[in-house]
């Protein structure tokens, strides 16, 4: 009888193994294959980390398709909510939508727009075999659903701490939106493109100067003034120069990541010093402005808090610190 060759040997030997396992070694054995192949199908994620907003912890992660999610448990956390609340009477079995919106008295504040964008998405974390999470644009759209439920008096007492919640939420993302949000805590913002930056602040960023607007409030220097103790004389709308380099500073660098740099880069100076319009004039009537406003009337009353500009300043650092005070924004080198 011929030697059994090298393959024959393996074959012999594999039978062996498997005979002397337990019954439940084997069915753990081939569960983890079948996860194995099962998990190669799913998109994978390259970074994960934990956005802070207020005291709530959220977790999120970014996949290779460069889509951002909020892992079901930060979601589920951000709204204060458990996973599945008691009473399944009070939820709609009819619709397709994560257990946070299904219950009936909401109904009528989805759009049938969130109803299609909110689709749980299976992926594989960096550790552990899958992950479930939301797009993490979901977030400020569930919020509106709960705040504009709650303004129309629809919600129940079990609720409204959502509600509250969500006023947390959304003004913690009002600065820069959620994507740079999860990029930053993520560390994603490291390897991200150009493009992907600029998708961010084109979002604030109108590619052309609107119309002149008054969006700097008379009590904004009025209050600089004091602080700096200097004569406000009402008649005079020349202002000393460095009041410009104080808004940049409280202001636009405090606004959003490397906001200040690209209106520095579409609204340049020229030879003599001006400016062909105000920085202001190029932020968006979606986003832009309405971050600047909700910025400064926080401004405003951080300044009125104070008696002096050296105070006010080192408030403003530990409440308002400035955004990605490092992070720049690559240039075309041919432009």
């Amino acid at each position: 009888m011929s030697e059994p060759d090298k393959n024959e040997s393996k074959a012999i030997g594999g039978f062996a193994r498997a005979a002397a396992l337990s019954p439940e070694q084997k069915v753990s054995i081939a569960k983890k294959a079948a996860e194995a192949r099962w998990n190669s199908d799913l998109p994978k994620a390259t970074h994960e980390g934990s956005m802070n907003i207020g005291d709530i912890e959220i977790a999120c992660a970014v996949l290779e398709d460069g889509r951002r999610l909020i892992t079901q448990s930060g979601f589920m956390r951000a709204l204060g909510r458990a996973r599945q609340a008691k009473g399944r009477d009070h939820y709609d079995g009819d619709v397709n939508l994560p257990a946070f919106l299904t219950a009936k008295n909401l109904k009528q504040f989805i759009s049938k727009e969130l109803e299609v964008t909110s689709s749980q998405v299976e992926f594989k974390p960096l550790k552990g075999a899958r992950a479930f999470g939301y797009p993490a644009d979901l977030l400020p759209n569930v919020c509106g659903v709960f705040l504009d439920a709650d303004e129309a008096g629809a919600l129940t007492a079990m609720q409204k701490h959502v509600a509250t919640r969500a006023r947390v939420l959304i003004r913690g993302l009002a600065h820069v939106g959620v994507t740079a949000l999860v990029d930053e805590a993520t560390g994603y913002q490291e390897v991200r493109d150009r493009h992907a930056l600029q998708a961010i602040l084109d979002q604030y960023l109108k590619k052309e100067l609107a119309a002149w607007a008054k969006r700097f409030p008379d009590d904004f220097y009025k209050e600089m003034f004091r602080l700096k103790g200097w004569p406000m004389n009402p008649l005079q709308v020349k202002r000393p120069g460095v009041v410009g380099k104080y808004t940049n500073n409280i202001v636009y660098e405090r606004l959003a990541p490397g906001i200040l740099d690209e209106l520095e880069k579409r609204n340049p100076k020229d030879d003599r010093g001006n400016r062909r319009g105000k920085h202001h004039q190029l932020l968006t009537d979606e986003i832009g402005h309405p971050a600047l406003a909700q910025h400064l009337y926080a401004v405003i009353g951080a300044m009125r808090a104070h008696t002096n500009w050296d105070d006010f300043l080192r408030f403003i650092n530990r409440a308002y610190p400035k955004k990605n005070s490092n992070l720049e924004l690559p240039l075309d080198e041919t432009s």
